[in-house]
């Protein structure tokens, strides 16, 4: 669930840049950091939330999280967290929100390398962090964001898929449930949400089901459960979104 704006959170105290070791559904409640932060499961699954929304970042993928943001994680599956603190003061390699990167081999073995706090301070971490952020000026985006709106009724649509992402009423269908014409949920999702609703459904589902994969629920049942009409079906969305299939995904954990 999203963070709401007014929760309160407090400058983290403690390492920025860690290792640590998060068992299935742990989380770290709501922080904000006066640093920007890198975080990124080397097994796993990690969302991250925030009033504007999740993220959700499985091994192939970083969440970055800028200076001052307001958020919390959350694990899927065992889950081994490595987190990166940069300078608010550096010169940002990402955007000013939240954003998920995609993460090759060499970022990978970089975030990895610098998460060990005792690097922190040496000479060896300056070298290190100074190729890392050479590598996220050059990462791209990915589109894994799932926005929420501030309607009330639009909110109460993206509600009920959330808690039954396998529910396949259509939006005019939803509408009668949460008091709202379709047409008007249809404007309400492209000037919120920046999407259309089928778009806003898929990116739910997609979610959902990297948090599925990560708890070892078999690839037939994911695409049962977040509301696939098959597993073909399944496999084909996801290799679209990121380039591999569930089984491959797996395999990467």
């Amino acid at each position: 669930m999203p963070i709401s704006s007014q929760s309160p959170a407090q400058p983290r105290a403690g390492a920025i840049t860690t290792t640590r070791h998060l068992a299935a559904g742990g989380e770290v409640t709501a922080h904000r950091h006066d640093v920007h932060q890198i975080v990124y499961a080397g097994r796993g699954v990690l969302s991250v939330a925030t009033d504007a929304g999740s993220w959700v970042a499985p091994p192939t993928r970083a969440l970055w999280i800028p200076a001052g943001t307001v958020h919390r994680h959350r694990a899927h599956g065992r889950t081994v967290l490595h987190a990166v603190g940069i300078p608010a003061d550096a010169d940002p390699p990402a955007p000013e929100r939240p954003a998920v990167l995609a993460v090759g081999p060499l970022l990978r073995e970089l975030i990895i390398a610098y998460s060990r706090p005792e690097l922190e301070g040496t000479d060896e971490g300056s070298r290190i962090l100074a190729v890392l952020l050479d590598q996220l000026r050059h990462t791209p985006q990915q589109a894994l964001h799932l926005p929420v709106g501030r309607d009330p009724r639009l909110v109460a649509v993206c509600e009920l898929l959330r808690a039954d992402p396998a529910d396949r009423r259509t939006l005019a269908a939803l509408g009668v449930a949460a008091g709202a014409g379709e047409r008007t949920l249809t404007r309400l999702f492209a000037a919120e949400l920046g999407m259309t609703f089928p778009q806003w459904r898929t990116q739910l589902r997609l979610h959902h089901a990297l948090c599925l994969l990560a708890e070892d629920v078999p690839v037939t049942a994911v695409a049962h459960r977040c509301g696939w009409s098959s597993a073909s079906a399944f496999i084909d969305v996801f290799r679209r979104a990121f380039g591999h299939t569930p089984g491959a995904h797996r395999a990467e954990d």
